[in-house]
């Protein structure tokens, strides 16, 4: 089950859209996995379901989701994600910044920083 936080940081479409994006990308949704249904995260989260939708649409223009009548909106085939190595890293930064005390974008700062090239 995928957690989603709204924290007020952002509009809440965007939130979903990207906590959702992540969760794909990083393997954690495997192809055809059924996402919940649109009003029913609207219910959890306690926004509309015009705001899920649209979320859900960005999935789907980047060819994450698909979405069928009837059927629901399921992780696409093809979507790949990174190498094992490369997820556990990136666990590694998230545990080691979070225990530091930084933010999300302070630990992107970091990793942008050491960027080769």
């Amino acid at each position: 089950m995928v957690v989603i936080n709204l924290d007020g940081s952002g509009q809440p479409a965007d939130q979903i859209y990207q906590t959702l994006r992540s969760v794909i990308l990083a393997g954690s949704m495997a192809t055809g996995t059924r996402l919940a249904p649109v009003r029913q995260l609207a219910r959890d989260l306690q926004v509309a379901p015009g705001t899920v939708a649209k979320a859900y649409k960005l999935l789907e223009q980047d060819g994450l989701v698909v979405s069928r009548a009837g059927a629901g909106t399921r992780v696409a085939a093809g979507v790949t994600a990174p190498p094992a190595a490369v997820l556990t890293a990136a666990r590694i930064l998230a545990s080691v910044a979070a225990d530091n005390g930084l933010s999300l974008d302070d630990a992107i700062t970091a990793l942008r920083g050491s960027w080769p090239g």
